[in-house]
């Protein structure tokens, strides 16, 4: 960074704090419900499997299927928010996925009302339901983010919502035990329905939040003056140099994209295996309350919050983001590998290993969604951000179900534990050749004396067309 552009980034600070205080806060928030009902079902399980006479390889694949309706709604839910706005798009999501969230404490009730032995069935169906429902989610904010912050800001911004993801189990995690314990065998639920019923309400109610108070894009908020305006304009049309607004057909064709699709789906396979698991992997260590496991659960996601967001920070300070994004997943991939060796000897060890395996995929995964919007823009970037999170999430049901079947198989949760650290040992490896590469491409486009329009899309956005 130069010394010019490095004392324009300082004047700018203000801008970006502003726009931050307003919009991110809510965002998390949503993200946080978002997050905790989706993998509250980690902490259901403990009581679920029985009374729905399920298996391992069921809950395995019914944690999964979620990302299968996510994968296959995801595109078009993204495009279709990029041209309604963020408002009314976000507001649909949530209210729909906390009906169908509820629905599910009722799992027992439906399968007999339809005349099946097992919940097996239902669980899966309305695990599938969720995942539609709530497609296009998180690539809705992470493209909404780019109507609102450069790239250099970036990893900062996605830091900070991605923390809502430990922030759900340091929060979630405790509660969701809490009402396992105390509320099972109320008015004849058990305590599982009692805390999906409940943990689905804040998504309804923060629906209608989102649809009073959400801005769709700068250009239709009064809080930034003129000036300020006129810079958010001045900064996006120079990053729109090395930026393409193409049509689907030719961004599906594009390396960087596949390459970032396999990173994503590495990356996945890590997490979302840990956060389905843990809970059980915890319960192996002999703990049977479930308070205590949710509160333990909540520990590696505690430090995982405060160290993403510091060492995000710090790398695109130092301008280390790709360099740091590699050694985060491979340590995350250590971590895993760990826990399948030494996880055995006790909670303590596995919470440890929990906690860098958790911090090294999430460090990883907040960084990298600064890269798509280095090279896209308009319904470019929309359309990639939703290809990338719903082709890369087919790990969050590869990683579940691995974990699952393994589980099954071999009465131990090692070898699956192995698999997953591997995975995430390959996306580092990925990042710091392949990735890295694209990057540095990228910032030579940037440099040329090439300017471009700054054409607004509909949504208020500046970051160049909507159309194709």
């Amino acid at each position: 960074m130069t010394q010019t552009n490095h004392i324009r980034q300082e004047a700018d600070d203000p801008v970006f704090s502003k726009i931050a205080w307003r919009i991110l806060p809510l965002l998390v928030v949503c993200y946080v419900v978002a997050y905790i009902d989706r993998v509250n079902v980690s902490l259901a399980k403990l009581q679920m499997l029985g009374d729905l006479h399920m298996s391992n390889t069921a809950y395995g694949l019914g944690a999964g299927i979620f990302f299968i309706g996510y994968l296959l709604c995801e595109i078009p839910s993204n495009l279709i928010m990029h041209r309604v706005g963020a408002r009314y798009w976000i507001a649909r999501i949530m209210i729909t996925w906390g009906v169908i969230a509820a629905a599910m404490a009722f799992t027992s009730h439906i399968s007999a009302a339809l005349g099946f032995h097992t919940g097996t069935t239902v669980f899966l169906v309305l695990r599938f339901l969720l995942g539609a429902a709530e497609a296009g989610f998180f690539p809705g904010l992470i493209l909404y983010s780019n109507y609102w912050f450069p790239t250099n800001r970036q990893g900062q911004v996605f830091s900070i919502l991605m923390a809502a993801q430990p922030v759900s189990f340091v929060v979630g995690l405790p509660v969701s035990g809490w009402l396992l314990d105390r509320m099972n065998n109320v008015l004849g639920m058990p305590g599982w329905s009692w805390m999906i019923a409940l943990e689905a309400v804040p998504a309804v109610a923060l629906g209608f939040v989102v649809l009073v108070m959400l801005p769709n894009g700068p250009k239709e908020v009064r809080w930034l003056n003129k000036s300020e305006q006129e810079r958010l304009n001045e900064i996006f049309a120079e990053e729109n140099k090395s930026r393409n607004d193409a049509p689907l057909s030719q961004v599906i064709r594009m390396p960087q994209l596949w390459m970032m699709m396999l990173f994503w789906f590495l990356v996945v396979v890590g997490v979302y295996g840990i956060n389905f698991w843990l809970p059980t992997l915890i319960t192996e260590t002999g703990l049977k309350s479930g308070g205590t496991i949710g509160f333990l659960s909540a520990i590696p996601y505690f430090f995982c919050a405060i160290v993403m967001i510091v060492v995000a920070r710090h790398a695109e300070k130092h301008a280390v983001k790709h360099s740091v994004i590699a050694w985060a997943a491979i340590l995350g991939g250590v971590g895993l590998v760990a826990g399948a060796y030494l996880g055995h000897r006790g909670v303590v060890m596995t919470i440890l290993t929990m906690s860098i395996a958790m911090t090294g995929a999430m460090t990883a995964s907040a960084l990298f969604w600064s890269l798509p919007g280095t090279m896209l823009s308009g319904r470019a970037a929309a359309a990639a951000v939703a290809t990338i999170n719903s082709i890369g999430n087919i790990g969050g049901f590869t990683g579940p179900s691995i974990l699952g079947f393994v589980q099954d198989y071999t009465g131990s949760s090692e070898a699956g534990l192995l698999i997953l650290g591997v995975a995430l040992v390959i996306a580092g490896i990925l990042a710091a050749t392949v990735l890295s590469g694209y990057a540095r491409a990228a910032k030579a486009a940037r440099s040329l004396p090439d300017a471009s329009s700054n054409v607004t899309s509909p949504n208020g956005s500046p970051h160049g067309s909507a159309e194709t």
